[in-house]
């Protein structure tokens, strides 16, 4: 379960579920789903994790696995609803100034933090501040450069003006998790451990445990100002496997987990497994990518990307690794976007091609087959992250089909934290198989600008091109929805056709629920936008407090 936001983009121990929320299980009960069950407030939902959190302060985190916890521990102003429009969180009402500059939002008055105090314009005001503080390691900065004055009004009037109008001005600031200035005021954020490691928000969740590498606790928080959530008690348990993770789901020690293709097409077909889970099936915003690092000479010829992408048969990638649930990507935007540029087609599975691109690169080959630059043998590592079966199969696939064109690859898996911390953020890779899960708003200027090539960015490859750079700043300028989407064609067409990524593939999202859990309505949205309505009904609650 995710609460639902914009996510960044998008990650062996067992642990007793008796020892993490104080009492046992008891056997399955399922509600008749023809039955009229009121909801009912109590009971815990544990999901499986494959990575464990990098930090739980939203501004610092950059992965899936820490804002999943941060969405349910903090607000923003804004967020999506079911059919993905933006409404108020935080904010009872917004207005946007005829010319586009100024926004202004009108809080909420009865929200509190976790502790009590009111939250507050000069919560919103601190939090901005923050992200524009130039010591601090986030990756969102960007998103709110481009304000030329803000100001906390009054108690609960917060107002930002911009230099020019910004067309995601609403989804980045409404969106921006808000953070209480009466504990962080003064501190350096980077190094605050007490609070990034254990935060305190507004949202409907209170962090409680956070055991590295086990589980995250949270619990309902009781004074919530929409209502309380029903479901008392939210555990994320870190299972690095998800074969392990699905065992642990049949035998009741998960009760939810996004599962693999194959695990969603085979044993979660059976009677004995829908009997007891209810499987959802929907169109996701993300995409998996195998990503170069420009910086390393090997990439930088385009034509020799080129060449990869042409020797790697990404219709199979679907087949195989997907089982056929999602399709083949095509650029940096996914066919649920509205700046899905249609007309661009997969590169296409061409070996022969590929070999013509590589001599034209200027490599050649042995008489043996094998791929030379210079006098060394064309070879390469990928990372990906441990625990994420489909990418391991498909850092194997691409192995054994770059073999064929003659390059030898290698292959690292490697924990979720310490590939982000020790070879993305530090740039030590030569190419990597991860995801983005992208936000609604098509604002690709995080990833994609040349300028956002940080240690802490998201622009990790060291892509560059002025044509790009100039249309992500033009599309942030520009409001109306036709232009924009002409606009962000443009930026789909380039970078398919620069190739710093192979887009490899768009898998739908699959995540599977125990039949106890009444409340969930699937929607345009997904599952996750209106999780403080999921409950289990009085009888059937499955673990004690």
């Amino acid at each position: 379960m995710k609460k639902f936001r914009w996510v960044i983009p998008s990650l062996l121990v067992c642990v007793l579920l008796t020892a993490g929320c104080g009492g046992g299980s008891k056997k399955d009960k399922i509600p008749d789903l023809s039955g009229n069950y009121p909801p009912a407030y109590g009971d815990a939902l544990v999901e499986g994790t494959i990575a464990d959190p990098a930090i739980l302060n939203p501004v610092l985190a950059s992965d899936s696995a820490s804002h999943a916890v941060t969405g349910m521990v903090f607000n923003s102003m804004l967020r999506y609803d079911k059919d993905l429009k933006l409404v108020g969180e935080a904010a009872e009402k917004w207005k946007i100034s005829q010319d586009g500059k100024v926004i202004t939002f009108q809080l909420n008055k009865n929200i509190k933090w976790q502790d009590g105090k009111p939250l507050t314009a000069r919560d919103v005001r601190f939090t901005l501040e923050t992200y524009l503080n130039p010591e601090v390691k986030t990756a969102y900065r960007s998103n709110y450069t481009d304000i030329e004055e803000y100001a906390a009004l009054d108690e609960y009037t917060f107002q930002a003006r911009y230099r020019e109008p910004f067309a995601p001005a609403l989804e980045k600031l409404g969106g921006m998790p808000i953070l209480p200035e009466h504990l962080l005021q003064g501190r350096d954020i980077n190094t605050a451990d007490d609070f990034n490691y254990k935060p305190m928000g507004s949202g409907p969740y209170k962090f409680v445990s956070w055991k590295r590498a086990e589980a995250v606790h949270l619990e309902a928080h009781p004074g919530y100002f929409e209502k309380p959530p029903y479901i008392s008690r939210v555990i994320y348990r870190v299972v690095p496997d998800k074969s392990v993770q699905f065992m642990e789901l049949q035998n009741g020690s998960l009760d939810m987990m996004d599962l693999t293709p194959h695990q969603y097409q085979g044993e979660g077909k059976k009677a004995n497994f829908t009997a007891r889970f209810n499987k959802y099936r929907y169109s996701s915003n993300q995409y998996t990518y195998l990503a170069f690092n420009l910086r390393k000479p090997i990439f930088q010829d385009k034509r020799f990307r080129r060449a990869i992408a042409l020797a790697i048969n990404k219709k199979a990638l679907v087949n195989g690794v997907l089982e056929g649930l999602g399709r083949e990507g095509t650029g940096p935007y996914t066919p649920s976007s509205w700046a899905y540029n249609s007309k661009i087609e997969p590169i296409p599975y061409d070996p022969g091609r590929s070999r013509k691109l590589f001599v034209e690169s200027g490599c050649r080959y042995r008489p043996d087959g094998t791929l030379m630059r210079g006098s060394k043998p064309v070879e390469f590592t990928i990372l990906t992250n441990q625990g994420n079966r489909n990418r391991e199969q498909t850092a194997t696939i691409i192995q054994s089909q770059l073999k064929e064109v003659g390059i030898t690859v290698n292959i690292r898996i490697i924990a979720w934290s310490t590939l982000l911390s020790e070879f993305v953020n530090k740039r030590k890779f030569d190419a990597l198989i991860m995801g983005w899960s992208l936000a609604r708003d098509p604002d690709l200027y995080n990833i994609w600008h040349s300028s956002m090539t940080g240690e802490h960015e998201f622009n990790f490859v060291s892509y560059s091109n002025p044509t790009v750079d100039r249309l992500l700043v033009k599309g942030r300028k520009t409001f109306d929805r036709n232009q924009r989407t002409g606009i962000y064609n443009q930026v789909h067409e380039i970078i398919a056709a620069d190739v710093p990524y192979v887009f490899l593939f768009v898998p739908d999202s699959l995540p599977a629920v125990h039949r106890r859990v009444l409340g969930i309505k699937p929607e345009l949205a997904g599952i996750g936008y209106n999780f403080i309505e999921w409950y289990v009904p009085e009888g059937f609650h499955k673990y004690q407090k």
